[in-house]
């Protein structure tokens, strides 16, 4: 999947594209009702044309003043999210039989589950949830003679109670249903271990509730009624990535991209 990124990366260092890593982004100015300077921690810079590819809710709210945003915070607040990912990156000092590369766990009852996620929105009682070993095809992912894991747990998004111990109460809770279903032990293989939650989607990516898949994909939250990749108050503003048109995921996000760029291209030429 990384592998993407650095295509891309390449392919714009080749074109002539300057990248300024490690920068937070805190302000964006407006005058005569469009986009002119970008404030970052580090530097000042003049615009053209401003893309945010950040989430957009942040990019609104965060770096844009009031009278220039598309939404209001009740807007955002009324959206309904897909869910959230409960992650733990798991690394073993033995090979694994018995076992796939990509592995859904649905051996509870889909409906608890789903209804905790969308409905009442609480931590799951006994959550589905998937595991990747990536090992399996890819030999470079894990040292000789270890595996690679990941397990993926679906949770509500904005989840209070975010803490190691909830953490590792779910993660007790998927092991033993892991080694039920594989019939293998591997808690005491376990070398290596990081979990990643609602929280740490806020704090990495300013993520709207910690979501990690946007809006949920309702009639009313897809197409042109999701929110709009150009800005309806500032003139050279453009919005690209999983809150805007298309969707959620790795391609309608890159797609996100080009679509914003083929309109950059007709309004400016």
């Amino acid at each position: 999947m990384y592998s993407v990124v650095q295509g891309m990366y390449k392919l714009a260092m080749e074109t002539g594209v300057k990248f300024h890593f490690g920068e937070d982004v805190n302000r964006i100015e407006i005058q005569s009702g469009a986009a002119k300077k970008l404030y970052t921690s580090e530097n000042n810079y003049e615009a053209d044309v401003i893309i945010g590819a950040a989430d957009y809710q942040f990019i609104e709210s965060r770096l844009l003043p009031s009278t220039h945003r598309n939404y209001s915070d009740q807007y955002w607040e009324e959206r309904k999210m897909a869910p959230s990912c409960l992650l733990y990156y798991v690394g073993l000092n033995k090979r694994l039989t018995n076992v796939a590369h990509h592995m859904l766990f649905f051996d509870v009852p889909f409906e608890q589950h789903a209804l905790e996620i969308y409905t009442s929105k609480d931590w799951p009682t006994n959550p589905l949830f998937y595991v990747s070993a990536s090992s399996l095809t890819d030999p470079a992912a894990a040292p000789a003679g270890c595996e690679n894991l990941v397990f993926l747990v679906p949770v509500a998004a904005g989840l209070p109670d975010d803490t190691e111990t909830t953490r590792e109460k779910y993660f007790q809770i998927i092991l033993d249903r892991f080694e039920k279903h594989t019939a293998q032990k591997i808690k005491e293989a376990i070398i290596y271990k990081k979990s990643y939650a609602y929280s740490d989607f806020v704090k990495d990516y300013n993520s709207y509730k910690g979501n990690a898949y946007g809006l949920a994909n309702t009639l009313l939250q897809t197409a042109v009624f999701r929110p709009r990749c150009r800005s309806k108050k500032v003139n050279n503003l453009f919005f690209t990535g999983q809150l805007t048109v298309p969707g959620p995921g790795v391609p309608p996000s890159l797609i996100s991209g080009e679509v914003v760029a083929k309109e950059i291209l007709k309004a400016f030429g």
